[in-house]
């Protein structure tokens, strides 16, 4: 795919992501936060969200400014004296790391460095999912291990204050040597090439650096390595799809309680009693959160003629649970993942050390994403499994959820398109983590494939949302036929803030913006 150069025209592209996003709507910018850029803290995942969503800016601390200038000169210094080859800055790259480069070169070795590994192809990356990579690699840059210019960490810090997003492709990292080709799209324009989101349009960078009275940063030795190697991509994505999987995961159980309330469902299986017998921590979270959404139901109190649930609904806490403890480990295992160094070499400069490991291998978070995606397509299939079960004609609710079912087919088709949903999610389950192939004539020769984990993981968590939104729909419909009686006083007031969205159904109508309604209020509505 070819790069767009400063005097290319604008080539057709994908349009921007609309501005509608499962993050919450930034913030006018008077009202904007500063965030320190500061190793010796920890950037929680949680912080992340934070900074998205509240227009925040970033800033370098003293402590990083210090770090990242240190390291720099340790490394010029050592450039200088040091007669053996040093892999990536006086050496070539991957297989060619035994062709050493003259010093003259070393700066045109890194920029061949970026244009040569910008081959990213398939869709964009969501503009949010690329503000995360420029944080997060600015993260990663401030540990002083890294060997970078301080006014090029300083760069990226403007990309995201000034909103300038490069334009990066989901297809090309085989998360090892960490996410090369992402990475090299995202890194082009501050070299004034490639592409970049700025003020709603794509843009070739060179215009929008003009605008700004930016020059393009020149590169020297180690920078472009550094730029390149590195787990943001795949980091970054995971961030994203554990900010929206937390937020379903909550929004399943209030979802679930509806349902359960709507179904003529039973509370006992969420009580403390049965669930503390077996005391994993998302089980017991989902039995709490179910019963706090149901407290003081009309429906739930009713006398029950049946003396159990199907599992969709009384294995809820035993599922969703499952789900919680999943989210858990693995947010823990990207907060390490996005503050450290995962570029190589690694340098040390207190301790004289260059050392070429491979903490740019995206395993260590590979595995895990696959994992949840197995976890969030769990949450959209037994969400699908109440669908069905409303729209069974069962317990008192007509064939479809409709008076007159026959001559409309009611709520019969969205059950389908939640189960189709369902089925794109296994497929994408199979866990990418488990290939490789082998890569730089041989020696990079295993690779984890992270990349593809990371962009699967968040179409899963997607698809999970749509499923979700299906289901409040079914509920929603399926509690108004309950009249006389009433659910909790909570849900009550969410189920009337939905039906001012969208309406109750009499008689068959298109369905498609109906739901395309319902992800958009959970998304508001949480």
């Amino acid at each position: 795919m070819g790069l767009i150069g400063p005097m290319s025209p604008i080539r057709p592209i994908s349009p921007i992501p609309s501005k509608k996003s499962c993050l919450l709507p930034l913030l006018p910018f008077n009202l904007i936060k500063m965030y320190s850029i500061n190793p010796s803290k920890r950037l929680s995942i949680a912080e992340v969200g934070e900074i998205l969503t509240k227009g925040t800016k970033l800033t370098l601390s003293d402590e990083a400014v210090r770090r990242i200038k240190r390291c720099r000169e340790f490394l010029d210094d050592k450039i200088k004296t040091c007669d053996t080859p040093i892999y990536g800055i006086t050496t070539g790259f991957g297989s060619l790391c035994n062709i050493s480069i003259g010093p003259e070169d070393l700066s045109k070795l890194q920029e061949n460095l970026v244009k040569s590994h910008a081959c990213g192809c398939g869709e964009l990356v969501k503009p949010e999912i690329v503000r995360i990579m420029l944080l997060t690699k600015v993260m990663s840059l401030s540990f002083g291990n890294s060997g970078v210019q301080l006014s090029t960490v300083q760069r990226l810090v403007d990309f995201f204050n000034e909103d300038v997003i490069p334009v990066v492709y989901q297809q090309g990292s085989l998360g090892a040597s960490g996410d090369l080709a992402p990475l090299a799209n995202m890194c082009l324009p501050l070299l004034g090439l490639g592409q970049v989101y700025y003020k709603g349009e794509i843009r070739p960078s060179a215009e929008v650096l003009a605008e700004k009275g930016w020059q393009p940063v020149t590169l020297v030795s180690k920078e472009g390595l550094a730029l390149l190697n590195g787990t943001q991509f795949m980091s970054s994505h995971a961030v994203y799809a554990i900010l929206q999987a937390r937020r379903l995961s909550k929004l399943a159980d209030k979802i679930g309680a509806l349902s359960l309330d709507s179904y003529d469902g039973r509370i006992e299986p969420f009580g403390d009693e049965v669930n503390a017998v077996r005391p994993h921590p998302g089980q017991l979270e989902t039995a709490r959160a179910v019963r706090a959404h149901l407290e003081g139901s009309e429906l739930i109190r009713q006398p029950k003629k049946h003396v159990q649930d199907p599992y969709s609904f009384r294995c809820m806490p035993q599922v969703h649970g499952a789900v919680k403890d999943t989210l858990a480990y693995v947010g823990s295992v990207i907060e390490t993942e996005i503050n450290s160094p995962t570029d190589n070499p690694t340098i040390f400069p207190d301790e004289d050390i260059i050392v070429s490991a491979g903490n740019f291998h995206g395993e260590p978070i590979a595995m895990p994403m696959d994992f949840l995606a197995v976890a969030m397509t769990e949450l959209g299939s037994i969400s699908e499994r109440r669908i069905y079960k409303l729209i069974s004609g069962s317990r008192g609710l007509p064939s479809f959820l409709v008076a007159n079912p026959g001559l409309n087919s009611g709520f019969m088709i969205p059950q389908y398109a939640a189960a189709s949903i369902v089925n794109q999610s296994k497929g994408l389950c199979w866990p990418t983590s488990c290939d490789t192939i082998p890569s730089s004539q041989g020696q990079e020769d295993h690779v984890s494939m992270g990349g593809n984990s990371a962009t699967k993981l968040c179409r899963v968590v997607d698809n999970t949302e749509r499923i979700l939104a299906i289901e409040l729909f079914n509920a929603a419909q399926a509690l108004d036929l309950r009249r006389p009686l009433r659910t909790s006083p909570e849900l009550e007031e969410w189920h009337a803030a939905y039906r001012r969205r969208v309406p109750f159904i009499i008689n068959d109508t298109v369905m498609s913006p109906l739901i395309a309604e319902s992800v958009e209020f959970i998304r508001e509505n949480p």
